[in-house]
C-alpha cells in the first residue's frame, strides 16, 4: 500500500528512469494524476505539464463513466455500456457540453494563458493516480497522439489487470508498480487518497516551471519612425532572440505563431511578436503584400531590438509565417547581421529579388497538402545560395491544422534556431 500519491510517485519514477527515455516530457491528469507525475517528472528530470481530461457519467449515475473528453476536442466513449444503459445521444450531448464548461476552466485555471508544452517527436508519459475502467486515460493518450507524439508510455501505481492488457495495445509501454488480481477503487492502494484541490495542482506546476520561463512584457517596437505594439518575452538566461514576422490578415496575436514562439522559449529562446502593419493598413491588400516595406519594417524593428537592454546582445533569428516568410527573407537579405531564417507555409518567391543576397541558413517548412506553396518554396531553395533545407510536414495544409503538424513545426523550428543561434560571442 501507498503512503500517499507522492509516495506512489516516487515509486512510479524509479520505474518509468529505468526506460532511459528520448527526450521526455511528463503530463499529469488532474487533478490527483499531477501529484505523482510531478514525483515523475523529478525522478527523470523531465518538465511537467497537465492534461486535462473530464469524464462523462452516466446519466442519473455521474459515478459511472460511459466515457471521457480531453483536451483539443478529444471525445472517447464506452459504445457498449452506452448502449446497455440505453443513452441517447441528446444525453450523451448534454453531458458533454458540461464537462466541456469545466474541462475549459480548469485548462485556464493551470495554465493561466500559457501554452501547453510541444510534444512533437518526444516521449510523452501519461500519468494518473490509478487506473479502474482507463477511460480518462484513452482520452489523455488519444490527445497526446494528436499533438505529435513520437512515443506514448502510460505510467500509473495501480490497476486492474484487465485495463493494463487492454493498454498494452494502445501505447508503447506501460508502467505499473501494483497490478492487484481485484481492484475494487483505486484509492484501496493507499493509506492516504485524500482529494487534491486545484490550488495544489497550480502550486506544483508553478514549482515545476523550469528556471527559464519567459517573462512577456507588452512593448512599442519602432518600425522606421512608426509605433509597433508587440510582446517580447525572454526566459532568464536566453540564448538568442527570435522575432516574428506574421503572415497576411494575421497579426501578433496569432495562435500559430504564439504557439510556436512559446515552444522557443522553453528551450531559452526569447521571442519578439509585433505587428507589421496599423490597423489601416492591415485592410489595405496592396500593403499585405508590400515586401519592401514589410521587409523594411522587420528590419527597423531589429534594430530597435539590438538597442534594447534585455535581448540587445543577443543573435537574431526570423520566423516567417505566409507573406511574412517573404518579408523575413527581405530583411535577412538586407545587412542585418540575421543568424537563422524558418519559414512556415511561407511565401519565399515574394522575395524573388532578394533571395540570392540572403546569408542566413534558411529552413523552409511546408505541408505535404499545400502543393502549390510547396512548388514555389522547391523553386525559392533553387534560387538560394545559402543553405537552405526544405522540410515537408506530411498531410498538412496551408494553416497546418491538422492533429500534430503545428507540433511538428514548432520542434523543426526549435531545432533550427538552436543549431544557428549560439550564445553572443561564440
Amino acid at each position: 500500500m501507498f503512503r500517499d500519491r507522492r509516495h506512489a510517485g516516487a515509486l512510479l519514477g524509479e520505474r518509468v528512469r529505468s526506460l532511459a527515455l528520448s527526450d521526455p516530457v511528463v503530463l499529469g491528469l488532474p487533478r490527483g494524476g499531477v501529484v505523482v507525475a510531478a514525483e515523475v517528472a523529478r525522478a527523470l528530470g523531465a518538465p511537467l505539464d497537465v492534461l486535462v481530461v473530464r469524464k462523462l457519467g452516466a446519466p442519473g449515475n455521474p459515478e459511472l463513466g460511459i466515457g471521457a473528453i480531453a483536451e483539443d476536442g478529444i471525445t472517447v466513449l464506452n459504445d457498449a455500456l452506452i448502449a446497455r444503459l440505453r443513452v441517447s445521444p441528446a444525453e450523451i450531448e448534454a453531458v458533454a457540453e458540461r464537462e466541456q464548461r469545466e474541462l475549459v476552466r480548469r485548462t485556464a485555471a493551470y495554465r493561466r494563458g500559457g501554452q501547453p508544452l510541444s510534444l512533437a517527436g518526444r516521449s510523452v508519459v501519461v500519468v494518473d493516480d490509478g487506473l479502474a475502467t482507463g477511460f480518462t486515460a484513452r482520452a489523455a493518450v488519444a490527445a497526446a497522439r494528436a499533438r505529435g507524439a513520437a512515443m506514448v508510455v502510460l505510467a500509473v501505481p495501480v490497476a486492474a489487470p484487465e485495463t493494463v492488457a487492454e493498454f498494452s495495445s494502445l501505447v508503447d509501454e506501460v508502467v505499473c508498480v501494483e497490478v492487484p488480481e481485484f481492484l475494487f477503487a483505486v484509492g484501496a492502494a493507499y493509506a492516504d487518497f485524500s482529494q487534491t484541490g486545484d490550488d495544489e495542482v497550480e502550486r506544483l506546476l508553478a514549482a515545476a516551471a523550469p528556471a527559464g520561463t519567459a517573462e512577456e512584457r507588452e512593448v512599442m517596437v519602432d518600425g522606421g519612425g512608426l509605433g509597433l505594439p508587440g510582446t517580447l518575452s525572454v526566459p532568464a538566461g536566453a540564448a538568442g532572440v527570435v522575432v516574428f514576422a506574421h503572415g497576411s490578415g494575421s497579426s501578433r496575436h496569432s495562435p500559430r505563431n504564439r504557439a510556436v514562439a512559446s515552444s522557443l522559449q522553453e528551450t531559452g529562446l526569447a521571442t519578439l511578436l509585433f505587428d507589421l502593419l496599423t490597423p489601416g493598413e492591415d485592410a489595405d491588400r496592396s500593403a499585405v503584400f508590400d515586401i519592401p516595406l514589410l521587409g523594411a519594417r522587420l528590419a527597423a524593428a531589429t534594430r530597435w531590438l539590438r538597442g534594447t537592454e534585455a535581448v540587445g546582445g543577443l543573435p537574431v533569428g526570423y520566423f516567417g509565417a505566409s507573406t511574412g516568410a517573404a518579408a523575413a527573407l527581405w530583411a535577412a537579405a538586407g545587412g542585418e547581421e540575421i543568424r537563422a531564417v524558418v519559414s512556415r507555409g511561407g511565401r519565399p518567391d515574394l522575395a524573388a529579388p532578394r533571395l540570392g543576397q540572403v546569408r542566413a541558413p534558411t529552413l523552409l517548412i511546408v505541408g505535404g497538402a499545400d502543393p502549390v506553396v510547396l512548388s514555389l518554396n522547391r523553386e525559392a531553395q533553387a534560387a538560394m545560395t545559402a543553405e537552405c533545407r526544405l522540410e515537408v510536414v506530411p498531410g498538412a495544409t496551408h494553416l497546418f491544422e491538422e492533429p500534430g503538424a503545428l507540433e511538428r513545426v514548432s520542434r523543426l523550428a526549435r531545432d533550427w534556431f538552436l543549431r544557428w543561434l549560439p550564445p553572443a560571442g561564440v
